[in-house]
């Protein structure tokens, strides 16, 4: 009969034996090649001989570190060696500790004899009887102990039959919920709030299950579950009351718990272990009094059975009663429990004669969101991906949940102070003190930007940003942009479509079309590319609300800002300009409509020689002026050497196409130019709303965003520009080629072009995000990206590669996204400036900036 061995699939596995009791050969059997590190191979790197026995030391060196190393980054991993000495056991029971994981020991105990004519029969294994004779007697005398010195699972093979049917089971951990992908309700400590617990889940939209007119469990229609963070127990009137509710929930597959400090010191106190009766614990031990036997037994043993922490959702999400740092997460070791049930101390205590708490979130950059309790705040609020979502019910606070992944935050408040604190709790958020060492949202921190090296999105995965580039950003931000608490999105790189092959052009909207279709987008919009520079203005209602919101006293409504987050005026320029621009929002009831104080638009600010005039004074009008002045007479000079019968012909005609394409290169730059004193002739094109106080709006169609556009243009024509616009079919050819005519028609009228987007806004593809738009410009725009040669060197600009910009477009769209995201859900000022940064970052990667 098969013998099963349980191994957790995060532990550290130790073969034990005798030198030839087939320790290499069972682990070649049972795991993978890359899982075993052998000491007689550790051995052989070290000394070129895996028999070298003074190498040993160097050897089991490397075996540590490969080991260790292997640990941290949670994979299982096989010790092959003989282990049969304590110390040596010692030693690795040790480094499992270190990476809070399980020890397993697996003994291949075969009879001496077989051990000896295995090795007789290998010449690298020539040593005395004596040494197997004292290899054994190390095994045998270790048998009984292999459990006291810290293994959690000892297995036992006896025989060569026994080790041949022997099937190895990888067990979860118990705190692995990888594969639950939710949705949740995550809800804080609820210190025997009962009536409260069931307002919250009714809220939540849970119906209760009663028996004899007691709450008994709780089921989601919609098939959510919740997740208690521990403390169920203690200080409030109904204890029991609580316990009946979620222990119907875990065992009907409603809810998870996990256990918080409460619980396991009540978990002793019902065992009659010598236990201090306080913090409410007499409250939960007399309630619990009154109540039958078997539901007495049945709170010990549900009690006693929950467990540290959860990771769930593959984990993207954390539940622990007191929080839990990355490397914690998903392991398991007494240190792990500690934490989660207690958290980490600073070794002081204050004015109450209360620990001081370690503000282990303030330094947290975990993949994970973790939820946790156990500290009581006036109010749940994210600091870097974490939530404390005890807020003091029992002390005449709320009962808080947090609906997972939408991440809302649902409370119910207390139906009166149920307990006193020791710590007076403030039902204020402002009137909370300030946590010893917290850090205040509002500060950035170099850090956040230099040492992190990527940035989580929801849209995207991880973004890499490279030392480098950061450096380069950092520059960029700290010298020239615009006041901080203003800079809450910076927008996206965009690519262009590709490559065209019809003879005189570079860019074409067919491409466009076609690459939308591909991704199985049928309904685009496209949108007028307007003559100026990409912008983002911030909007206020009033200048209480600059100040209130974004903690700016100086006088501005707003700001209006670069693609590289550089102000678009100086101070005496910027609140004159917004305060039309509020007016404008005002007066198109934008502010009301949306139930806001403030609005951000992605726009175009117009002209581009508002922000760009000493680019084109030095550069482009050099260029157009001498090319102007010396080609024409270069051209008289060959004509005259033409006339004298000299052969200059093609040369000549060379130099007539470079002076045509000059005139057209100054025309084409021109059209971007007009004059403009202080604010007169400054024009803005808003084209989409990016986002307002709590919301987001990339899941709205672009036919929303330029209604609102419209209605700016309406309130105020002067000063806001109408964004022209045609919807197109892309599996409709007619409507293609009328989207076509559209493009030729403002191209050939001198505009710029258009820019191709899903008319859903965002679109997720089969290969992730589609992008989010597509440049397409016209010839004579070209000309001034290119120069004013460019259409003769055509076939050379064909062989363009646009991979990179594309990839470097989705990425950065991703964190734009996950900055306006941020910033709905109200989280500090520091976690948007890490998307905001790596977005500038972006763009130091080396991509050609014509595209």
């Amino acid at each position: 009969m098969t013998k099963e061995l349980t191994v957790p699939e995060l532990s550290l596995v130790v073969l034990i034996g005798v030198t030839g009791s087939g320790k290499s050969t069972f682990g070649r059997a049972h795991f993978l090649p890359t899982e075993v590190i052998s000491s007689d191979f550790c051995r052989a790197l070290v000394a070129d001989d895996e028999n070298d026995q003074a190498a040993t030391p160097d050897a089991f060196a490397v075996l540590d570190f490969i080991a260790g190393k292997r640990l941290a980054a949670g994979r299982l991993t096989v010790v092959d060696a003989t282990n049969v000495q304590p110390e040596a056991r010692k030693k690795l029971v040790a480094l499992a500790r270190e990476h809070d994981v399980l020890p397993v020991a697996i003994v291949l105990d075969l009879p001496e004899r077989l051990c000896a004519d295995r090795n007789a029969s290998r010449p690298d294994r020539q040593f005395g009887p004596h040494v197997l004779r004292r290899q054994r007697d190390q095994l045998r005398r270790s048998l009984r102990g292999l459990g006291k010195e810290g293994f959690r699972n000892v297995h036992l093979l006896r025989s060569e039959e026994e080790i041949a049917d022997v099937q190895i089971v990888r067990t979860k951990l118990f705190n692995d919920l990888r594969d639950q992908t939710g949705p949740f309700d995550v809800i804080g400590d609820v210190h025997g709030c009962r009536a409260e617990l069931e307002s919250l889940l009714e809220k939540l939209g849970y119906t209760l299950a009663y028996d004899d007119g007691r709450a008994v469990g709780a089921h989601h229609p919609a098939g959510r579950r919740a997740v208690f963070v521990g403390d169920l127990v203690d200080r409030g009137p109904d204890t029991p009351g609580v316990l009946r509710l979620v222990m119907g929930m875990v065992a009907a597959g409603d809810a998870y718990c996990v256990s918080g400090n409460h619980e396991a010191k009540l978990v002793r106190a019902l065992r009659g272990k010598n236990v201090r009766v306080t913090h409410g614990l007499a409250e939960s031990l007399e309630q619990l009094a009154a109540e039958p036997e078997d539901f007495r037994a049945a709170v010990e043993k549900f009690t006693d059975g929950l467990i540290s922490h959860y990771v769930l959702d593959d984990g993207r999400l954390v539940v622990s009663h007191a929080g839990l740092v990355e490397r914690y997460q998903g392991r398991a070791s007494g240190r792990v429990r500690s934490f989660c049930l207690y958290g980490e101390t600073t070794g002081e205590t204050d004015e109450f004669g209360l620990p001081v708490r370690y503000p282990w979130a303030n330094d947290y950059r975990g993949r994970a969101m973790v939820l946790y309790g156990h500290t009581p705040v006036p109010n749940a609020e994210w600091v870097n991906n974490t939530m404390c979502l005890d807020t003091g019910c029992v002390f005449g606070g709320r009962l808080t949940a947090l609906r997972y992944p939408e991440k809302e935050v649902v409370s119910v408040p207390a139906d009166k102070v149920h307990y006193e604190p020791a710590r007076p709790f403030p039902k204020d958020p402002a009137a909370a003190p300030a946590e010893p060492g917290r850090r205040d949202p509002g500060v950035l921190d170099i850090k956040d930007v230099l040492t992190n090296g990527g940035i989580e999105t929801r849209l995207q995965g991880r973004v890499t940003v490279r030392e480098g580039h950061a450096a380069a950003a950092l520059e960029v931000m700290s010298r020239f942009a615009v006041d901080p608490r203003w800079l809450l999105y910076l927008p996206p790189t965009m690519s262009p479509v590709a490559t065209s092959s019809l003879p005189d052009l570079l860019e074409h909207p067919r491409q466009a079309f076609d690459a939308y279709r591909t991704e199985g987008v049928d309904a685009v919009v496209c949108e007028e590319k307007h003559m100026g520079s990409r912008a983002v203005a911030l909007v206020c209602r009033d200048l209480a609300t600059a100040e209130g919101r974004f903690g700016m006293t100086e006088g501005s409504a707003g700001a209006v800002w670069t693609r590289t987050g550089r102000p678009f005026f100086e101070p005496p320029m910027m609140a004159p300009f917004v305060d039309r621009l509020r007016e404008a929002v005002t007066a198109a009831g934008l502010f009301e409509e949306l139930n806001t104080s403030w609005v951000l638009l992605d726009t175009e600010l117009l002209p581009w020689s508002a922000k760009a005039e000493g680019l084109l004074r030095n550069q482009y009008a050099a260029v157009g002026a001498a090319a102007r002045r010396a080609l024409p007479a270069v051209a008289d000079v060959l004509g005259q050497a033409a006339g004298r019968g000299l052969e200059v012909d093609e040369l000549l005609s060379r130099t007539q196409t470079r002076a045509a394409n000059a005139i057209a290169f100054t025309e084409a730059y021109r059209r971007y130019c007009w004059p403009t004193r202080d604010l007169d002739g400054i024009r803005i094109a808003p084209f989409q709303l990016l986002a307002t106080e709590g919301v987001t709006y990339h899941d709205r169609p672009h036919v929303d965003h330029l209604a609102w556009a419209d209605r700016l243009v309406a309130a105020n024509p002067d000063l806001v520009t109408k964004t022209r616009r045609s919807y197109v079919d892309t599996t409709d050819p007619q409507a293609v080629e009328a989207g076509i005519a559209w493009w030729q028609e403002l191209t050939a009228a001198g505009g710029e072009g258009m820019v191709v987007k899903p008319a859903a806004n965002l679109v997720r593809g089969s290969r992730g995000l589609v992008q989010p738009g597509l440049k397409v410009r016209g010839r004579e725009y070209l000309r001034i990206i290119y120069g004013p040669d460019y259409t003769e060197h055509l076939p050379q600009l064909r062989s363009r590669g646009l991979g990179h910009k594309r990839s470097m477009a989705a990425r950065e769209y991703a964190l734009g996204l996950e900055a306006l995201e941020r910033v709905a859900r109200g989280e500090p000022l520091w976690r948007v400036h890490e998307c905001v940064f790596a977005v500038l970052a972006l763009e130091s990667e080396p991509v050609d900036p014509r595209l």
